[in-house]
């Protein structure tokens, strides 16, 4: 327990350059007694540690004092590189500075602790789009990169669904979601978020952001995809589903309506009422459209005389004049196998 806490320190003012003995004791959860004994412990160790008085000191490291690290176990090591975007920090412009971190770390690393980083390496790819989706790459994305480490105001022209305009905001965070990028930033006194892809013109300004280093990005994108996936499905809708129907809910409907879905007992012909929550009429009625004849929607009325409607002018403008021939349109047991439920072909 000791040495752990020993590596603790060290490694800790390593990153920070400074800190207090009582942040020390309060991050660990031991006494300032115990931090005081310990620091006297990397003293006559030979480690060049060192206190500063006054409300800005505490304890510090030689300048330039380093230390290998030996004191990192293989699962740490090996983690660290499956965390790794290499691809997307190219895309930030950061790779030549992933690939130089990366090699320093292998460097620093025991032998025996090296050989399982790099294989961690060939055993874990993150693919982050989703299947039939490309991965965007906007032109202006390190330039966009260099404005939040900054901490430097931008000018930018944008293209939303209104039409075009030009914003000056604070940038503060950069997200990948679904292989889309988005900018989270301050305009005026609101903190808003912007699809990167439709940033047509980007200028960097002079000047600088207050506040950006106390934003807190995750939680802000938590709360707000959370938020943004309410508004989205505003409504709550019953249906019937088929049993293949039920079976393709995954691959059809987004997740948040899987989610929060409520799904009824089987009826004797395998049948299902299933309600969850969906978009506004006109989306709702195209996205359950999807199931085709697998699916009925009882509920709200305003929904279900949408489906009729779009069902009717698909017959008219088909020229379906008959009843269409029980299971015809369906898919094959041997075609179901050969999908998973995200419509990817299985080998």
């Amino acid at each position: 327990m000791r040495a752990s806490r020993l590596l603790f320190i060290l490694t800790t003012l390593q990153a920070r350059g400074r800190a207090s003995a009582r942040a020390l004791a309060d991050e660990y959860g031991v006494s300032l007694r115990t931090i005081y004994r310990d620091v006297d412990a990397l003293s006559a160790a030979g480690i060049p540690i060192y206190s500063e008085r006054g409300n800005q000191g505490g304890y510090r490291l030689l300048d330039g004092y380093r230390t290998r690290l030996n004191g990192m176990s293989a699962l740490e090591a090996e983690v660290l590189f499956l965390s790794g975007l290499s691809g997307q920090a190219a895309e930030l412009g950061l790779d030549a500075a992933c690939a130089s971190a990366r090699d320093k770390l292998l460097a620093a690393l025991p032998a025996d602790v090296r050989e399982g980083a790099g294989r961690m390496r060939l055993r874990f790819h993150l693919d982050v789009p989703g299947w039939f989706e490309a991965s965007e790459r906007p032109a202006c994305l390190p330039q966009l990169a260099q404005a939040v480490w900054g901490e430097q105001p931008i000018r930018i022209r944008y293209r939303s669904w209104k039409g075009e305009n030009e914003r000056e905001l604070d940038p503060l965070g950069i997200v990948l979601k679904g292989g889309a990028w988005y900018l989270v930033a301050r305009c005026g006194a609101d903190v808003r978020t912007y699809r990167v892809s439709r940033i047509l013109a980007l200028q960097l300004l002079d000047g600088h952001i207050d506040g950006a280093r106390e934003f807190d990005l995750p939680t802000y994108w938590a709360e707000n995809a959370r938020r943004f996936e309410q508004e989205q499905h505003p409504e709550l809708a019953t249906l019937r589903l088929s049993p293949w129907g039920f079976k393709m809910m995954d691959a059809f409907l987004p997740p948040y309506s899987i989610t929060h879905a409520t799904v009824g007992e089987a009826s004797a012909d395998g049948w299902r009422t299933v309600t969850l929550p969906v978009g506004p009429v006109r989306h709702a009625a195209y996205e359950l459209l999807r199931f085709g004849a697998e699916a009925e929607v009882l509920a709200p009325a305003s929904l279900r005389e949408h489906v009729g409607q779009i069902a009717a002018s698909l017959a008219l403008r088909y020229g379906a004049t008959q009843d269409v021939p029980a299971g015809e349109g369906q898919m094959s047991s041997t075609a179901h196998s050969a999908l998973d439920p995200c419509g990817a072909p299985l080998q």
